[in-house]
Order: structure tokens, then sequence, then C-alpha cells
């Protein structure tokens, strides 16, 4: 890898959450270190919290590959675009501006920069009886394309993009709840990212108690296959695999307690995955 490197940085809720000022240092080291970086945020917590002090009950579903993720209703996007597009996000521009990068807070639909489709049916499993059932999509996207003329036009102005996980639906013209794993993943094969780092509260995937410290896409995919990878991990693994298939020279699942993340998933530690295993 080259001695400076294209970073797309994401940190999930609760590891951004639990670490934020450690996780914004570390974006400013690779700035000033001459890094290009990316960061994409979650922030699934601080949205159900809003959501049920606006009373809307937060729901979530599981697909038939065993994938856990969040149904967004009308109501519930309005509240996703007030807390991780308006507060989280300004909190962490104001934050990366106080250490003296020049950010751009941004959400899919500014630029627009990141576009999707909305899900118009989904197929889930009641937990319950096990039985796969249609339902209506909700205000879920899958993304289609990612605008890197503007990406890279901020970048190469010195700016830092920090992106909310709100993408744009040109067919509907309305903002759409995007995954965060999803869009960190989008963004660096779109623009051909030396690594995508993702930042969580474990150490990487763990196997039978044991940190698998590198893993071959193709040794990847088939874990999740065989079901050998638990909920919420199993969808960095799917996003991850097929951002280093396309291009993406690595993706790295690193501790974001550490004392400098980015720098930790520089060196390679946690989990690797790379074309070889």
């Amino acid at each position: 890898m080259a001695a400076l490197a294209l970073i797309v940085a994401k940190a999930g809720g609760r590891a951004l959450m639990n670490n934020m000022d450690r996780i914004l240092d570390s974006i400013a080291w690779a700035s000033r270190e001459g890094h290009r970086v990316v960061f994409v945020h979650g922030g699934g917590d601080i949205v159900t919290e809003y959501s049920r002090r606006l009373g809307v009950e937060p729901r979530f579903v599981v697909s038939p590959q065993g994938v856990r993720s969040r149904y967004t209703t009308w109501e519930e996007l309005e509240v996703f675009v007030m807390t991780l597009g308006g507060l989280l996000n300004k909190r962490i521009v104001s934050g990366l501006a106080r250490r003296g990068l020049h950010p751009v807070g941004l959400t899919g639909a500014d630029g627009p920069s990141v576009l999707a489709s909305r899900r118009k049916r989904i197929v889930v499993v009641d937990e319950a009886t096990g039985r796969k059932r249609v339902i209506p999509g909700g205000y879920t996207g899958r993304i289609t394309s990612v605008n890197t003329g503007f990406l890279n036009m901020l970048l190469r102005a010195g700016y830092t993009p920090v992106l909310a996980p709100i993408a744009y639906d040109p067919e509907e013209g309305v903002p759409l709840n995007v995954d965060g794993d999803q869009l960190a993943s989008r963004v660096a094969a779109a623009l051909g990212a030396d690594v995508l780092a993702v930042l969580t509260d474990v150490d990487g995937l763990f196997l039978n108690g044991v940190l698998v410290e590198r893993l071959g896409v193709e040794e990847a995919l088939r874990l999740v296959e065989e079901g050998r990878i638990g909920k919420g991990m199993n969808r960095k693994i799917i996003e991850l695999s097929r951002a280093v298939e396309e291009g993406v020279s690595r993706a790295v699942i690193v501790n974001a307690s550490k004392p400098n993340p980015l720098e930790a998933a520089l060196r390679g530690e946690g989990t690797v995955l790379a074309r070889q295993g």
C-alpha cells in the first residue's frame, strides 16, 4: 500500500458514541499525515432514542439470510434525517473542525452524492414461526450509484466529507435510509479506496472464540452462507467482501477503543479482508 492512502472509515452509532473523541482524534491524525479520509457514520441508538421521544416505536426485521435491519416508516425516516443528517452529523463536523480539519457534513441527498432506489417489497422471516413473508419495503434504499466527481472534488480541495447514511431516490424524489455498512462499502468501491476501515466495539471477527486476523473474500462469504457469523457482523462481512471484490485494496474491522483506531487499521490490526486468504 502506498505511504499515503485514501481511507473510507465507518463507525456505527454505538462505537461512535462510546469513542467519539478517540475516533475524531484518529481522523485528524490521518489527515495531518496526508491521508485523505471520507468518514461514514451510523447512529441507530440515537435514532431509537429520538423516535421514542416523538412517539414512533422502532421496528426491526430479519431477512432470510439472517441479516437484522431497521424497518423504516415515513415517520421514522423523518427522525433519521433530523438526527443523523442533522444533530449527530453536525456534532461530528464540529468536533473535526475543532481539531483543525475542514469537514463537510453531508447526506446522500446533498450533491446529490449517493443515489438509491426504494425497496418496494422485502422478504422477512417471522422470528416466532420461522416463516418467510413479503411486506411493503418502507423507506429503506438499495444504493445504486455514488457521485465520485463530487466527493473527489471535496477531497482534492482539502475537505473531509462526513456522510450520514441517508441516500436520495431520484425516481420518487425522497431521501431514504440506507445501511451504514452498505454506504461505506459502496463509497469505498466507487472511489477505489486503499482501505475501508470499519470501527466497531469488538476487536474483529471471532470464530469459536478466536480472533480471525485475515480472511479471503471467498472464505468469508462461505462462512456467512453457512450461518457461522452472527447477526450484525454478517452484514459487515457481506458488504466488506463486496467492496474488496470491486477494487478496494483491503477492508479492516478494528476496535474503535484502540488509542488510534485508523493507525491500527493501516497496520492491519483486527480482521483484514483481502482478495487473497
